[in-house]
């Protein structure tokens, strides 16, 4: 039995445990389940003005960087440091794993849930609001943010 198998099956029986011993468990947030929200937040997020989510093509980030450095006083290669990958809100979670559509990382790194936007973000952008003290690994903090977060 495959590795992935044995996660999952455990996954499983942790969760029906949850469930016999009345710790329910919070269904993924719409957003990471739902394509057209997702998409919705998402494009929210790369056009509003005090977000301004970026770059889109990491491989081509054309002058975003400049931009976001200029924002926010500070030189390009500090910029390039504060990414959705070491923010506060990006989860990056087991359980916020489980949520995802399908495999998460590339070679430039990994798609986590922005609890500040509400959409699926990729580790290797930033956006203006980015705050220092992630990523957010534990089940336990997913589900605090998910609670603070309940009428998004």
């Amino acid at each position: 039995m495959s590795t992935e198998i044995r996660r999952k099956k455990s996954l499983i029986i942790e969760r029906l445990n949850k469930r016999l011993l009345g710790e329910a468990e919070m269904d993924c947030p719409k957003p990471a389940v739902d394509l057209e929200l997702n998409t919705k937040n998402r494009n929210k997020s790369i056009k509003a003005d005090h977000i301004k989510y970026g770059p889109l093509n990491v491989d081509e980030p054309g002058d975003y960087w400049e931009k976001l450095a200029s924002h926010w006083d500070t030189t390009e290669e500090a910029a390039k440091k504060s990414l959705c990958g070491n923010c506060v809100a990006f989860d990056i979670s087991q359980r916020m794993l489980d949520c995802m559509p399908g495999p998460v990382s590339d070679e430039d790194g990994e798609l986590g849930y922005c609890w500040m936007h509400h959409f699926k973000c990729h580790s290797a952008r930033t956006c203006y609001t980015w705050a220092k003290g992630g990523p957010i690994t534990d089940d336990s903090v997913s589900y605090e943010w998910q609670e603070k977060n309940q009428d998004k």
